[in-house]
């Protein structure tokens, strides 16, 4: 499908997005505090909340990122590094050297697919897609399709915390799931101080914390895996290596925790570089 065909895609009362523009439709589990729910994340409302620490960040590394990658998920397991990418007739995944940006392996996806996030689990890549409410299971060597199944929501992004898969959709809700049936267990609603905090995207569970970017800000959630309470918020404005050109829908989208180093890597829609960073509280808001 051509970049420049347009596909309106109406989410409550939001007006209409291109087929770049990703993924902006609700979620469908339903529960008394509607998850649904989406309220704007702004600069002054995080520098508001004086009990939720904010980080900055320092640049540790610098690594080549293929900026073709529409980027969706993006996992460190084994020393290698795989990469979901988006958009109809475009979408791969990948599982590529770091510090050099080479393929090691690659799966292109049908084009009827809109790739979204990945996670490894023992042996296995999972990965979501985002319209057709349909996953894909992957041997992580050589990224074999090894089944299919199916999840009752769109699909955004996925992280694990070692027994459940945990998926956003664009909602303020993280969902787990079973591995094993792909069944829901349950969901929790991430919120702040102020309220929900919804349109959460990529994901990554570090230690306890699930860190997801709030799709079209600057922002980083860092969100306890427990009760959904959001407990730091990372501001990665001044990252963007080309803010003249990298601009909506090439957005910030991609982290990945290294065990190694114990840093997190960060990159967005078709950037030139995956930044691995250190975190810098904020003393003086």
């Amino acid at each position: 499908m051509s970049a420049l065909r347009i596909i309106t895609v109406v989410a409550l009362s939001e007006i209409a997005f291109t087929i770049l523009a990703m993924c902006v439709n609700p979620g469908t589990v339903q529960a008394k505090e509607d998850p649904r729910d989406r309220v704007q994340v702004t600069t002054h409302r995080i520098m508001e909340q004086k009990d939720v620490p904010v980080y900055r960040y320092k640049i540790i590394k610098k690594y080549p990122h293929d900026t073709t990658s529409y980027t969706e998920g993006l996992v460190m397991s084994g020393g290698s590094l795989y990469e979901g990418t988006g958009l109809f007739t475009r979408s791969t995944l990948t599982k590529r050297n770091l510090e050099t940006g080479a393929v090691l392996e690659e799966k292109v996806l049908a084009p009827r697919y809109f790739g979204e996030g990945i996670t490894v689990l023992g042996d296995e890549v999972y990965e979501l897609t985002y319209l057709s409410n349909t996953g894909f299971v992957y041997d992580k060597n050589d990224l074999t399709l090894k089944r299919e199944f199916q999840y009752p929501a769109q699909g955004w992004g996925l992280t694990n915390d070692g027994t459940h898969l945990i998926m956003s959709d664009g909602s303020s809700a993280l969902i787990f799931l079973d591995p094993s049936t792909m069944k829901v267990t349950h969901y929790i609603i991430a919120a702040d101080t102020v309220g929900r905090v919804g349109f959460l995207n990529e994901l990554e569970y570090v230690d306890g914390s699930i860190y997801a970017n709030v799709w079209q800000t600057l922002f980083i959630a860092k969100i306890s895996a427990k009760s959904g309470k959001i407990t730091g918020w990372i501001d990665l404005s001044g990252l963007n290596p080309d803010p003249a050109k990298l601009k909506y829908p090439y957005v910030l989208n991609g982290i990945a925790y290294d065990k190694k180093t114990g840093h997190l890597l960060v990159t967005g829609k078709c950037w030139p570089y995956i930044y691995e960073i250190q975190l810098v509280p904020v003393e003086d808001r």
